[in-house]
């Protein structure tokens, strides 16, 4: 059955609430060719982080064909659509605009082809891999049908289009540029993200942490290069390095309060150049994944302080050099565990009990974790993106499905980004204030 005859069939015997979520979402079967002909042209033409120009404009002219009054270039390519409705509480409601530097295989008609040039200014392929499409497309049509259901609610909207989610610094450079001194801080911020392991049509919920503090992490082991056949006139900074690479997981394993979730993973190891040169140096990358910022700075020092240990054990000739990126960082995000309790039961009574369930928190980083930590309550809900028939089968046959960041990643675009869109319209309709 079409959503809209659903939820028209649920006016008469829903709550209040519901049944002004239903007469907003009632028009959203008839927008659905035009979301769908913007889906594929986003998909179509993806920019990476930074670069969003193109993305921006084509969300800032749909902003204000449904009435916003709209910013643009807010902490990059950042948008912004305000809706003033009279007295009541200010929603923020976010999308992310950013591509990834992925070859597309998905071999769909739509796919896309772009390449662009990178920060280092090579040639990268460019793809819609995590979805911010579906979220930029569902953004869209709950924008269009909250505008048009005016009468239902009472406050303001922000719609927020943010770029360089990817990089882990468009929240922070959009919060730089004054968007809550500018454009009001809001009383709660939300969002959705797709799920690679969800079905298409359900809304999932984490209360408390959902998403974890993301820190790269540069270490730099120095030794003394020399010829192979006489190691013993070197200090050999890959024997280092690579004792390091054991040891550092004990930080975990044993230092670490096992009910307490923390992750160190070793992805980079660079060093040497031919077969018999011990080379002077090692060069590892790490990420280290954490929820609470205490256990962050715990294990971020404890990193550096085995890397120190393992060099001087070894006679290094000096310290090794451990670097936080800090402009390669996300914190944690913490959904406000009121807030989104309160706009899973508002979902409940929208979709039906069975479609809105309650999920594990991830060691995935977000920066929508930004607009809460700036003093407001916020919450991100995932929204299923896979076949149901097609997850269902791969969950029974041990298979996996393309996941987010993929190659292969292809949502089941039209119950995905419906979806999405009920769920940024139901739970605005929430917050905000009544006629």
């Amino acid at each position: 059955m079409p959503l809209a005859l659903a939820l028209a069939a649920a006016i008469a015997a829903a709550p209040a609430p519901s049944r002004a979520a239903a007469s907003a979402l009632a028009p959203l079967d008839a927008l659905w060719p035009d979301l769908d002909a913007l889906y594929q042209d986003l998909h179509r033409t993806p920019e990476l982080s930074g670069r969003e120009e193109r993305t921006a404009a084509k969300m800032a002219a749909r902003l204000r064909a449904a009435g916003y009054e709209v910013t643009e270039k807010v902490g990059g390519h950042g948008v912004v659509g305000v809706l003033r409705n009279g007295k009541g509480p200010t929603v923020l409601v976010r999308t992310d605009l950013d591509g990834l530097p992925v070859e597309e295989r998905t071999g769909l008609p739509y796919a896309s082809t772009v390449t662009a040039a990178d920060p280092d200014g090579r040639a990268v392929p460019v793809m819609h891999a995590c979805g911010h499409d579906v979220h930029m497309t569902g953004w869209v049509a709950a924008a269009t049908l909250l505008a048009r259901a005016r009468d239902a609610w009472r406050g303001t909207l922000v719609f927020v289009g943010q770029p360089a989610e990817e990089t882990g610094n468009g929240a922070a450079a959009m919060l730089a540029d004054g968007l809550y001194a500018r454009f009001g801080k809001p009383d709660f911020a939300i969002a959705v993200h797709d799920s690679a392991d969800l079905a298409a049509g359900m809304v999932g919920f984490v209360p408390g942490f959902a998403l974890a503090n993301v820190d790269s992490v540069d270490v730099t082991f120095f030794g003394k290069g020399g010829h192979g056949a006489y190691p013993h006139r070197s200090v050999d900074p890959i024997v280092i390095a690579s004792r390091f690479v054991g040891s550092v997981q004990t930080v975990v394993s044993r230092e670490q309060d096992p009910l307490v979730p923390a992750v160190v993973t070793v992805g980079s190891f660079h060093a040497g150049t031919k077969h018999n040169v011990i080379p002077d140096e090692a060069r590892l990358q790490l990420t280290v994944r954490t929820y609470e910022d205490e256990v962050r700075t715990r294990v971020l020092a404890a990193i550096a302080r085995v890397a120190k240990g393992e060099a001087a054990a070894a006679g290094a000739p000096r310290e090794p050099e451990v670097k936080v990126r800090e402009d390669d960082a996300t914190r944690s995000t913490y959904n406000d565990p009121a807030l989104t309790r309160r706009l899973a039961g508002a979902l409940a009574a929208a979709l039906g009990a069975d479609r809105v369930v309650e999920r594990k928190p991830v060691m995935g980083g977000e920066d929508f974790s930004a607009y809460g930590r700036a003093g407001v309550p916020a919450t991100i809900l995932w929204i299923g993106a896979q076949d149901p028939k097609a997850l269902a089968a791969a969950l029974a046959s041990g298979k996996e499905l393309p996941s987010l960041h993929s190659s292969g990643f292809a949502p089941d675009r039209e119950p995905t980004i419906k979806t999405g869109a009920t769920t940024l319209t139901v739970a605005a309709l929430e917050l905000l204030g009544r006629r």
